[in-house]
C-alpha cells in the first residue's frame, strides 16, 4: 500500500496549495524525507511523521484517518460522518498582538545571542542524542492515549538540526534533554526556540529560554514563578491585559508560552522533588534540560508526567577531527595546529594522555574553550594537552583549559585599567557573589547586595549625608545667611543620611534587591485615571514625606544656639507640608506612568538605560512642582497658624518669608529626590554601589556596565534577558572557588 499512501499525500498536499519546500518549512520535517516519501522510497513511514504531516497539511477528521491507514498498509476507507469538531475559543487581539511581539523579541535575542557564540563559525559542533528509556513516563501518557488505547512510541534519536521535528513527534509536548556539564544542553534550547519560531502560526505559542535557579516551588506556584520571570525579561508584559490581569498572566492562560525550562540541576538542594510535584500538576508543554544525576535522582520515584526523555551523547575523535582543524589557521605546510594532536589520537586512544584528552573534549563546553585558547591565538600549541607531565589526569587538563579562558579572550585589551590579574578578580568577586545568594542570573541592580549590610546602611548614608549638607550648607548659609549654617548643614545631612540608609535596608529586607521600573513616563495622551495605583503612590509619598519633614524641622531646631520646644511645632508644619506634596507628587507621577513596550528592554543595558531616564524625568519634573508645593504649604501653615492665635500667650510671632519658603522648598526638594533615588529606586543603588562603593573598594571597575557588556563580546558572560550569566555554570563554579585561593595552582 506504500504506492496508494505516496499517491494520497501528494494529492492531500496539492489540495491544500503547499509545494514540498513549504510543507518542510511548516512541519519541520526534512524535505529530502517528503519526498522519498511522495516517491514511494519509504517502505515503513513512521506513524509520528504521518501524523505531523497531516497536522501541518490541516488535513479533517476523514482525510486524517484516510492518510493513517494508508500508511499503515490499508486501503483509504471511505469518509464516514463524524461529530463536528468544536473549534477552540478565539484568543484575544490584545494577547495575540503580545505573543507576535514577544516572538520578534524572543528571536532577535537569541540570534544576537547565537552570533556571539559563534555556534555557526564554521558550523555547529555534532549534538546528538538518544532515548532514556528508562527516565520517562510510558508512551500511552505521553501519547495522551485514551484508557485501554495503546500507543506507539516516536522516534526520539536526533541531532541539533532535527530538534523540532523530534519534539513534534511527542503527542504531550513534553520533552526533557539530560546531559553532562557543557554537553550542549543550552545551545540545543537556543536552537530549538529559533528553529520553533520559525515554523510559528500567527498568535502560536512562543519557546521562551527560562533558568530555573531561582524557582522555589515550596513558595510560589509554577505559573505565578513563569510570569513574573517573563515580566523580568520582558518588562512590556507587565501591561495590562484582557480581565485586567497583566499581558504575561493572559499569555500563559491562553497556553501561548512555551517554557523553555533551562538547568532543572541548578534549582536549590532539596527543592527538586517540589519542582518535579509542582510540574506534574499542569499539563502545560515543556523542553526542560538538566544534568542526569539530578533528575534520575527524582525520576527514581516518579518521572515527569507525559514526558519523553532524552540523553546527549559525548562528542568522540572523529567529531574533533571534523571540526577543530576548521577552526584554525593552514600552515605553510598546508595543516593546522590540531592534526598532530588528533592524529595521536587516533592512532593511540587507550594511552593515559590521550584517554585523558579524548574524556575532557567529549563535550561542545570544552572543545569551545580548547579552541579560543588555541586556534583563536597565535604561539599556542595544543600538543602541550598531551604532556602527561603536565596534566596527570583529565580534571587537571580541564583545570587548565578554565584558568587559561579568561587570560585568552582578555588578550587583545584596549582598556589600559583592566590588567589581566584585575579582570581575574573582578570577574571572581561577581562569581562569588553569584554562588553566596545561590543563583545563575546577574542583575545589575542586585549588585549592591554583593556588599554587607552594615556597609550598604554606611554607602547610603554617607552619600546622602554628604550632598545634603552641601544642599542644607547653601541654603541656609548663602541663601537665608543663617549664622550656624556649618552646624545646620552637618547635623542635617547627618541624621538624614543615616535615617536613609536605614530606611533603604528595611525596604531592602522586606523584598530583597530593589526591582527596576519597568515603567516610562508618558506626558504626550495625558494621565491615566486615579486608581488603586494612585492611592498606594500618595500613601508612601506621604508617610516619607511626614518622615523626612519631621525630621528636618526637628534638626533645624536642635541646630540653633538656643532650641526650645516651638521646635515641635516647626517639626509638626513641616511633616504636614512635606508629606501633603510627597504624596501628592507621587500620585501624580503614578498617573503618568505606562508600561515599557516588549522589545524595548531586551537587554541588561536597555533596562538600565530605560530606569535613567524614568528616574531623571522623575526628579526633573516633578522636583521643581515639589518645591512649590513646599512654598506654598508652609506659607498656607504659616496663615493657618497666625489666624488662630497660637503662641501669642508666649510672645510668639509666626513670620513667613519669601526667601526661607523658597529655601525650604528647595531643600525639600533636593532632600526627597536624594531620598527617593538612592534609596528607594534601583537605578540609585547602581549608583551608589556600582558606580561609587565597589569601584572606590577595588572589588569592580569603574566602568562596570562597560566591564559587562565586554565581557559578552568575549564570550565569559552571556546576556539571558534583563540579567547577565556567565557562559557556562562551570566557568562562574571555577571562579568562584579560584578567586578564594582553595584551588591547586594551574600548570
Amino acid at each position: 500500500m506504500t504506492s496508494q499512501f505516496s499517491t494520497l499525500l501528494r494529492q492531500l498536499r496539492r489540495q491544500v496549495g503547499l509545494t514540498q519546500e513549504e510543507l518542510a518549512a511548516r512541519s519541520g520535517i526534512a524535505v529530502r524525507t517528503i519526498r522519498r516519501l511522495e516517491r514511494g522510497e519509504s517502505s515503513n513511514p513512521q506513524v509520528a511523521t504521518v501524523r505531523l504531516l497531516a497536522d501541518h497539511l490541516g488535513l479533517g477528521p476523514d482525510d486524517r484517518a484516510r492518510l493513517l491507514a494508508a500508511a499503515d498498509g490499508k486501503a483509504p476507507e471511505e469518509p464516514v460522518r463524524r461529530a463536528p469538531v468544536v473549534e477552540p475559543p478565539p484568543v484575544d487581539p490584545q494577547v495575540a498582538k503580545a505573543a507576535d511581539d514577544l516572538a520578534q523579541a524572543v528571536a532577535a535575542r537569541w540570534r544576537r545571542e547565537e552570533e556571539r557564540r559563534r555556534i555557526h563559525d564554521p558550523f555547529p559542533l555534532p549534538v546528538r542524542w538518544e532515548p532514556a528509556d528508562g527516565l520517562m513516563d510510558h508512551w500511552d501518557n505521553i501519547c495522551r492515549a485514551s484508557p485501554g488505547q495503546a500507543a506507539e512510541p516516536a522516534d526520539l534519536p536526533g541531532r541539533l538540526d532535527e530538534i523540532v521535528p523530534v519534539y513534534q513527534r511527542i503527542p504531550s509536548g513534553r520533552l526533557v534533554v539530560l546531559g553532562q556539564a557543557g554537553s550542549g544542553k543550552t545551545i540545543l534550547a537556543v536552537r530549538f526556540v529559533l528553529d520553533l519560531l520559525k515554523s510559528r502560526q500567527p498568535a502560536g505559542a512562543v519557546p521562551v529560554v527560562i533558568g530555573l535557579a531561582s524557582w522555589n516551588p515550596t513558595t510560589t506556584l509554577f505559573r505565578d514563578w513563569l510570569i513574573d520571570q517573563l515580566i523580568r525579561d520582558f518588562p512590556g508584559l507587565s501591561a495590562a491585559g484582557p480581565s485586567g490581569v497583566s499581558l504575561a498572566a493572559a499569555l500563559v492562560d491562553a497556553d501561548r508560552v512555551l517554557p523553555v525550562l533551562d538547568g532543572f540541576d541548578e534549582i536549590a538542594e532539596g527543592l527538586h522533588r517540589a519542582a518535579f510535584d509542582a510540574l506534574n500538576a499542569t499539563t502545560l508543554p515543556l523542553l526542560l534540560t538538566s544534568r542526569p544525576g539530578e533528575y534520575a535522582a527524582v525520576a527514581e520515584s516518579d518521572v515527569l508526567t507525559a514526558a519523553a526523555v532524552v540523553t546527549l551523547a559525548e562528542l568522540v575523535v572523529t567529531d574533533l577531527t571534523n571540526y577543530l582543524p576548521r577552526t584554525a589557521r593552514k600552515t605553510a605546510a598546508n595543516a593546522t595546529v590540531w592534526d598532530p594532536v588528533l592524529a595521536r589520537l587516533h592512532a593511540e586512544p587507550d594511552s593515559p594522555a590521550c584517554a585523558n584528552l579524548i574524556e575532557v573534549l567529549a563535550t561542545p563546553l570544552m572543545v569551545g574553550l580548547a579552541r579560543a585558547i588555541y586556534s583563536d591565538t597565535s604561539g599556542r600549541d595544543p600538543m602541550d594537552l598531551l604532556d602527561g607531565k603536565k596534566f596527570a589526569d583529565a580534571d587537571a587538563i580541564e583545570e587548565h583549559l578554565l584558568a587559561s579562558f579568561v587570560p585568552t579572550v582578555y588578550r587583545h585589551n584596549r582598556e589600559q585599567d583592566w590588567a589581566p590579574e584585575r579582570i581575574q578578580h573582578w570577574l571572581g568577586y561577581l562569581a562569588r557573589h553569584l554562588d553566596r545568594v545561590g543563583t545563575r542570573d546577574l542583575g545589575w541592580w542586585q549588585i549592591g547586595t554583593s556588599v554587607r549590610r552594615p556597609l550598604r546602611i554606611l554607602a547610603i548614608g554617607l552619600v546622602v549625608a554628604l550632598l545634603l549638607g552641601i544642599v542644607d550648607w547653601f541654603a541656609e548659609g548663602v541663601v537665608v545667611q543663617g549664622p550656624h549654617a556649618v552646624l545646620g548643614g552637618f547635623v542635617v545631612g547627618a541624621v538624614s543620611g543615616l535615617a536613609v540608609g536605614f530606611a533603604h535596608d528595611l525596604l531592602a529586607r522586606s523584598g530583597g534587591a530593589i526591582e527596576p521600573m519597568r515603567v516610562r513616563i508618558r506626558i504626550r495622551g495625558g494621565p491615566v485615571r486615579p486608581g488603586t495605583k494612585f492611592l498606594k503612590r500618595f500613601r508612601i509619598g506621604l508617610l516619607g514625606g511626614m518622615l523626612l519633614g519631621f525630621s528636618y524641622g526637628l534638626l533645624r531646631g536642635i541646630a540653633l544656639p538656643d532650641p526650645d520646644w516651638f521646635m515641635i511645632i516647626d517639626a509638626l508644619v513641616f511633616a504636614a507640608v512635606f508629606g501633603g506634596s510627597a504624596g501628592l507628587v507621587f500620585a501624580v507621577v503614578a498617573m503618568f506612568e505606562t508600561p515599557l513596550d516588549i522589545s524595548s528592554a531586551v537587554s541588561p543595558a536597555d533596562l538600565l538605560s530605560s530606569n535613567r531616564r524614568t528616574v531623571a524625568f522623575q526628579v526633573l519634573v516633578f522636583g521643581p512642582v515639589f518645591a512649590v508645593l513646599i512654598s506654598v504649604g508652609t506659607w498656607m501653615a504659616i496663615r493657618i497658624l497666625q489666624a488662630t492665635g497660637v503662641g501669642t500667650e508666649f510672645g510668639v510671632i509666626f513670620v513667613w518669608d519669601p526667601v526661607w519658603g523658597l529655601t525650604a522648598g528647595l531643600i525639600g526638594a533636593v532632600g526627597g529626590g536624594l531620598a527617593y533615588v538612592l534609596g528607594m529606586t534601583a537605578w540609585g543603588q547602581w549608583i551608589v554601589f556600582g558606580r561609587i562603593w565597589l569601584p572606590l573598594t577595588g572589588r569592580l571597575p569603574w566602568g562596570v556596565a562597560a566591564f559587562l557588556d565586554d565581557a559578552c563580546r568575549r564570550g565569559v558572560l552571556r546576556q539571558a534577558g534583563a540579567v547577565y550569566q556567565f557562559r557556562h555554570a562551570r566557568l562562574q563554579d571555577f571562579l568562584a572557588v579560584t578567586a578564594t585561593g582553595h584551588k591547586r595552582p594551574v600548570p
